[in-house]
């Protein structure tokens, strides 16, 4: 096992990792530029059109709003959920749901959790519950990693040295089943699908976490939540066809280590450790 179930297409990586050696080679014969090669690679042009697109396609977030749109319309309309809103630009969050109990949960949208953004979170005093949500729109990125990298090496240090409670983290976004990005749950039960407008998605991937933030002297070893205690993230498992055996859990254990403050991140899946980490100085970037 491994902090998420699904892993990086090796064959979409691998043509990736050609066509970009292509490109580097190959670029100036593209375009009505009117420079040599040696001109064309010396001028700039080059590197600025790929910083360019490179930005165009990390900060629009139309498409990953329209999916969490539908997404949480198709769980209000199904009963799984009471409302919903957007949260504005005035608000560091991004939703506000309304759940079935009455009870407030806050979601957090960030993107592959492998970046700085990942960091950069704050659970409002109104949330009962506060989850942040990874949409990972790039089809060419590791999913393992950037789990780990969120979890583990960002989110864990963050709830820790800020005392930031986050109840739980899901993993999933349009590109899940896809060719670009198998998933295993579908492998064997490929009707396991749920059809929201033009999305046909698997079951997400759902991490829950303690109800109460680390501390080496006061609370060394909280344990995780039940999915029970959850309710939103409860609400994500029941509406798009999960299975208990899939959700996993998150524990952290932090102690002193000399005059540092270490970490073990440790990831359970139907009762087995998933994966699991050494004790880790926290080094907030």
């Amino acid at each position: 096992m491994s902090v998420i179930p699904c892993c990086q297409n090796a064959e979409l990586r691998k043509k990736i990792e050609e066509f970009a050696e292509t490109l580097k080679t190959e670029a100036h014969k593209l375009g009505d530029h009117g420079l040599d090669d040696q001109e064309f690679y010396n001028s700039g042009l080059f590197r600025g059109a790929i910083e360019r697109v490179r930005g165009q396609f990390s900060a629009t977030m139309r498409d990953k709003r329209e999916f969490v749109k539908r997404v949480l319309n198709y769980m209000q309309d199904g009963g799984y959920i009471a409302d919903w809103e957007s949260a504005g630009e005035a608000n560091r969050h991004d939703y506000a749901v309304k759940l079935n109990s009455g009870k407030t949960a806050v979601i957090e949208l960030k993107g592959c959790l492998d970046g700085n953004n990942t960091n950069i979170f704050e659970r409002p005093p109104h949330a009962q519950e506060f989850i942040i949500w990874s949409v990972c729109t790039n089809p060419g990125a590791d999913p393992r990693h950037n789990a780990w990298s969120g979890i583990h090496t960002r989110l864990s240090a963050e709830i820790i040295y800020r005392e930031q409670r986050v109840d739980g983290v899901v993993i999933w976004d349009m590109v899940c089943g896809t060719l670009g990005r198998p998933c295993p749950k579908l492998e064997n039960q490929p009707d396991r699908t749920t059809e929201v407008g033009p999305f046909s998605l698997p079951p997400a991937c759902i991490y829950v976490m303690p109800a109460t933030t680390p501390s080496p002297r006061n609370n060394p070893h909280p344990p995780a939540q039940t999915l029970g205690d959850v309710e939103l993230l409860k609400a994500f498992h029941e509406c798009f066809g999960g299975v208990d055996a899939e959700v996993s859990y998150v524990n952290f254990e932090v102690a002193y280590q000399g005059s540092e403050t270490v970490r073990t991140t440790t990831i359970t899946r139907d009762g087995a450790i998933a994966q699991q980490s050494g004790p880790t100085a926290i080094r907030r970037s």
